[in-house]
């Protein structure tokens, strides 16, 4: 019993260790990416290249005072942020990044996956509420609306991918992409659901909730030191499983673009670590190019557009499925 107590232990901190030095090191990449096509420098004054300074940021969050509100509700307030960080630890236990290198091989990966994402909304909602706050209540109502509205066309785009293999379990997902990657026969669903996840974290230029000039910084204004470290790592931990989704749905998770002697050698945890860097890499340039919608622009595309193009998707591709006798 102690035995596969420590086994699963050991596990878990292979999955956490790892995952926050990728979310603190993130935050690096996006400041050094962002002013290279900015034509600055970026940070590279702590460590060398500033390579230390992600480490400095920490130490400072947690060195920091934590300040609650006079009328804030004080048990709700903490949990709020402890919330958020947990949910976004225990979605990556279904993620698997090489073959058999996964903490649980669900069946239901999928429908798992939606569960703690629906379930990050509460974490929102506590946080906007209980700081007692109208600006930070305006963030989490428009944080709540944005994130429910994009879930659903999310879940549309995602049955694409599903009738294509007859799975909801992902390493069964990556497998089947052997022949081909299903960004290529699935491209226009590929390009909502890339476009959904940024909706979906409060990505520019989705960062409504976020909103400098009207919300100051949305549903965690009222937050400081590790509170608003919590809610920073958990929001990134959010940005890194989207696009290891993404890569495990569309771009065939750690399988090697040719199946040929060149590509062979490579693990494939290397391969998924990669394309995962590559998509980070466009939700920095998206960052770096496009300018904020306007609230009722993001709604109007998620609702009005997404939503019967994602339907209509669903069709097709379930007719030409059946047309072809390829339907599982």
């Amino acid at each position: 019993m102690l035995y596969y107590i420590i086994i699963h232990i050991v596990k878990i901190l292979l999955i956490i260790v790892p995952l926050l030095l990728a979310v603190a090191y993130f935050t690096l990449f996006e400041r050094k990416v962002m002013a290279a096509m900015q034509r600055r420098r970026g940070p590279n004054v702590v460590g060398f290249l500033g390579l230390l300074q992600p480490l400095a940021d920490g130490l400072k969050l947690v060195l920091k005072e934590t300040i609650i509100p006079s009328q804030a509700n004080r048990v709700i307030f903490l949990l709020a942020p402890v919330m958020m960080f947990m949910l976004s630890l225990l979605g990556w236990a279904v993620i698997p990044v090489g073959e058999g290198m996964v903490f649980a091989d669900i069946n239901i990966g999928v429908l798992y996956l939606f569960a703690i994402s629906s379930l990050g909304v509460y974490g929102i909602i506590i946080a906007g509420w209980s700081s007692n706050s109208k600006y930070a209540f305006l963030g989490a109502l428009r944080s709540t609306a944005q994130m429910v509205s994009y879930e659903v066309s999310m879940g549309l785009i995602i049955i694409n991918v599903l009738l294509s293999v007859g799975s909801l379990n992902l390493t069964e997902i990556v497998l089947s992409q052997k022949s081909i990657w299903y960004i290529i026969p699935l491209f226009p669903s590929f390009l909502m659901f890339f476009v959904s996840a940024l909706a979906e974290t409060n990505r520019p230029p989705f960062d409504l909730p976020e909103a400098e000039g009207e919300l100051v910084a949305g549903y965690y204004v009222e937050y400081s030191a590790m509170g608003f470290g919590l809610f920073f790592i958990g929001e990134n931990a959010n940005i890194i499983l989207m696009c290891s989704l993404t890569t495990i749905m569309f771009l065939g998770g750690w399988l090697p673009p040719f199946d040929n002697i060149l590509f062979a050698w490579i693990p494939g945890v290397i391969w998924f670590g990669l394309k995962v860097v590559l998509m980070l890499f466009l939700f920095v340039w998206v960052r770096a190019s496009f300018p904020r919608y306007r609230y009722d622009q993001l709604m109007r595309l998620g609702w009005k557009v997404f939503l019967p193009l994602a339907l209509a998707l669903v069709l097709l591709n379930a007719g030409i499925l059946l047309a072809f006798d390829l339907l599982i």
